[in-house]
């Protein structure tokens, strides 16, 4: 049955959802890459897809920013319409000297910011990770294009503009690949419902060169993650 924000039944989504944080990416996707396509969801503008890429039937939905929104959908399509497997495909801003513009990090692991933790009363500290097989096959699927790839730490941050101008150096020097701001909450939300989850990114600007892409070439030009990702559903 649809939830209060998503309009879909079952057997609307496949197994596998490709989540960017931007709805209007997810419609690229769905318009360029895959076939027989069908609208699941308009609720807030949140659309989502389910289509064929290559003889698979692949879901693409936007998750919205931040670790609250992608907890909601992501909780809803594990739960209430069995899918097995999240992979988000964002945007981040490069934290390492080592990454530039458009490089392509996978996130093994992601550290947060954020008190998302908190409810689960775990008495410690939690490590949201990836799922390592989903992880493994991304980066044999990027060797197989020849797509360099980085794979590490990334920063799910609840804040995008931080009162505390020290944050990056500290998050930088514990060797952070990258920021974004859901991983963290996909990854905690997949290893709590026991399924699967991975964080592919692409480097629209870095906090340290000041380098950024525009808004349309994060929408529509980040073909070497979206393939990675569709490759791998």
């Amino acid at each position: 049955m649809a939830t209060p924000h998503n309009a879909a039944v079952p057997g609307d989504i496949a197994k596998t959802v490709l989540m960017p944080g931007d709805p209007l990416r997810a419609k690229y996707i769905a318009d360029n890459y895959l076939t027989d396509v069908k609208c699941f969801n308009t609720v807030r503008n949140m659309f989502g897809f389910t289509g064929n890429y290559k003889g698979k039937t692949v879901s693409v939905m936007g998750s919205g920013m931040g670790m609250p929104s992608i907890s909601i959908y992501s909780y809803e399509l594990y739960h209430f319409y069995d899918v097995d497997t999240i992979i988000r495909i964002g945007s981040a801003g490069g934290l390492s000297d080592d990454i530039k513009l458009r490089d392509v990090v996978i996130g093994m692991g992601a550290c947060t910011n954020s008190n998302f933790a908190s409810q689960y009363k775990l008495p410690g500290t939690f490590a949201p990770i990836a799922d390592f097989g989903l992880l493994r096959k991304a980066v044999e699927t990027a060797e197989s294009k020849g797509v360099h790839v980085v794979v590490g730490n990334v920063l799910s941050s609840d804040t995008f503009y931080s009162d505390d101008d020290t944050c990056n150096d500290a998050w930088k020097k514990m060797g952070v690949t990258c920021v974004e701001m859901e991983s963290a909450a996909l990854y905690m939300i997949a290893a709590r419902a026991k399924k699967k989850a991975l964080g592919i990114f692409t480097i629209s600007d870095h906090i340290y060169t000041g380098e950024a892409l525009p808004a349309e070439d994060r929408q529509t030009t980040f073909h070497e993650m979206m393939e990675i990702a569709l490759e791998i559903a």
